[in-house]
């Protein structure tokens, strides 16, 4: 009788390598996502500092700020609001790292380990519900801006890729949370850990003023920092780059939509490979 029960759950069992992965990736990430919804202060809170940020720059800096000779505040939003969108997808690393180093902290990795899923799947669908989270938080997000004042002059598809490759970016930037979040032995640490790193490289960049008058070493770290080529494509996707706009002589600002691929690309493959070995040997 056992051996008639065991046979029909394995019989049950997606077969296949990458089948399984799936399969259990994709059910971790029910998990994960189910746990968000049941403590929604985590979306909460984490809408409030994105949306601080629209309406600080929009109306702090608007008109302070030269965009390509013009300081209007309108300009200066259309300039602005791929790089807050860039932002807010690159900071949720640090929440990715904490939620993965608090599973580790109550033994949560060491359970899911105990169970016959593939090994990187906890990871796989801990990033992907991250991802679900900052896709709802880039709609709100794009509403606020709308409300004051952003707009796009590009056609739907074009908007669309736009979004497409911040949410990459993103997706990118949780696996290296993911490998913080693996490497500390606290969520507060990790969220520390994930967030330090992540101001000089997102403002020693294109997102909030021009490279034009940053001395000649801050300047071409801005014009090749992968963050600068998922803003400065999204830019050009949701056409708001000013008009007459000279692109810099940089690869990355010339041809921003192959190289925010590319370096979102080699940092998942890259950071993906690291943390799933770290997660092999942290759970042994």
């Amino acid at each position: 009788m056992t051996t008639t029960a065991e046979a029909a759950v394995a019989a049950t069992r997606p077969r296949g390598g990458i089948v399984q992965s799936v399969n259990d990736s994709l059910v971790v990430a029910k998990r994960n996502l189910i746990r968000m919804m049941r403590i929604p202060e985590m979306i909460i809170f984490g809408l409030i500092q994105p949306i601080m940020f629209v309406v600080l720059f929009s109306y702090v800096f608007g008109g302070s700020i030269s965009v390509n000779g013009n300081t209007s505040p309108a300009a200066y939003r259309e300039f602005l609001m791929a790089g807050i969108f860039a932002q807010t997808v690159t900071f949720a690393t640090a929440g990715a790292g904490a939620g993965i180093a608090d599973d580790m902290h109550k033994g949560l990795i060491d359970r899911f380990r105990s169970l016959p899923m593939a090994r990187g799947a906890v990871l796989t669908g801990r990033t992907l519900a991250d991802l679900v989270q900052t896709a709802l938080t880039l709609v709100v997000l794009a509403v606020v801006a709308l409300i004051v004042g952003w707009r796009t002059h590009e056609n739907i598809g074009s908007v669309l890729a736009g979004f497409a490759l911040l949410l990459l970016l993103g997706y990118a930037f949780s696996w290296i949370g993911a490998l913080i979040g693996l490497s500390v032995r606290t969520p507060e640490a990790a969220t520390s850990g994930g967030l330090i790193w992540l101001f000089p490289l997102t403002f020693i960049s294109i997102a909030f003023v021009p490279s034009d008058n940053m001395p000649t070493f801050l300047r071409t770290i801005a014009e090749w920092n992968p963050f600068s080529a998922t803003v400065q494509a999204a830019r050009d996707l949701f056409g708001n780059l000013p008009p007459g706009y000279v692109a810099p002589d940089a690869w990355p600002m010339q041809h921003p939509v192959w190289a925010s691929l590319l370096w979102s690309i080699v940092i998942i493959v890259f950071f993906r490979t690291l943390a799933v070995r770290k997660y092999r040997s942290a759970s042994v």
